[in-house]
């Protein structure tokens, strides 16, 4: 008897590394199969951002003599923030400019990346050969959605190295007690974005890209609306983008707690969401 719990321990053992062997399997596949779209728009968003910061030194004049004329444009003003911060500082042009290549950039790969996650299964007919594998669908999930938040931080940190480094040439302050809250918020913010993107791919059986960036577009358009429209302000946080604008956070320098803890609850509630929508799915073959 004392053998047969001995073996039995052993299978289990053995069947639980096996489980863990198929979900880190899963997980760099997914990694490997995203890595040029990571490296493009990690590229690309980071150098527009650098880019704009090395230019700040030569347009810092002519921008300094413009920073009146930019906060006293009405709605533009108000939509994209200049009213808040001077233009003609590094901090000002930071979140005016570098700001929203950023927040819309990432919020747009955060979609690209989670919206056909788990719906290209059946898509591509390869649902059938993932499940006879020795994992459970909630596995497959988790394994997935880990893919896709490494992802998002591994965008995220390899865009504020370039803005670190446009920064350090410039050899220019900047508070970095802002500049971290803000792209804290900007994690928070893309990954709210990306949960919501994965609940729609469990309910998907073919991939639809396009849902996904439809959705960041117009969370950006009512973002600005609602800064424009005074009726808006108070509804403005059904948009991510508020609690994530560059201009407010180094204006202030505070973190919206209440916005970020209902971004974190939509974050987990599309995460959950997923999990439980796709484990009860009907695959398609």
């Amino acid at each position: 008897m004392k053998f047969f719990c001995i073996f039995i321990r052993t299978m289990k053992t053995n069947a639980n590394s096996n489980r863990r062997f198929v979900m880190l399997t899963i997980y760099k596949h997914e990694m490997r199969t995203s890595i040029k779209s990571l490296l493009i728009w990690s590229l690309c968003v980071g150098g527009m951002g650098m880019a704009c910061i090395l230019l700040f030194s030569s347009m810092q004049e002519s921008m300094e003599g413009m920073a009146e004329n930019f906060a006293s444009m009405g709605a533009f003003s108000d939509a994209f923030g200049m009213n808040q911060l001077n233009i003609g500082t590094l901090q000002g042009f930071y979140a005016a400019e570098v700001g929203n290549i950023h927040a819309l950039g990432g919020a747009m790969f955060a979609a690209i990346i989670s919206t056909n996650m788990l719906s290209k299964e059946e898509d591509g007919h390869t649902s059938e050969f993932l499940f006879t594998l020795s994992l459970q669908r909630g596995k497959v999930v988790l394994a997935k959605w880990a893919a896709v938040f490494s992802h998002v931080a591994l965008m995220n940190l390899i865009c504020i190295a370039f803005y670190a480094i446009g920064i350090a040439v410039l050899a220019e302050e900047m508070p970095l007690k802002e500049f971290f809250i803000y792209h804290g918020m900007q994690l928070l913010m893309q990954l709210e974005i990306a949960g919501i993107c994965f609940a729609i791919s469990a309910f998907q059986r073919k991939n639809k890209l396009g849902l996904g960036l439809g959705l960041v577009l117009v969370l950006y358009a009512y973002d600005l609306i609602a800064r424009v429209i005074p009726d808006l302000s108070d509804y403005k946080l059904a948009s991510p983008f508020s609690y994530a604008n560059a201009s407010d956070l180094f204006q202030t320098g505070e973190v919206f707690a209440g916005a970020a803890v209902l971004g974190a609850g939509i974050l987990i509630l599309g995460v959950c969401t997923a999990y439980i929508v796709y484990v009860r799915k009907d695959l398609a073959s």
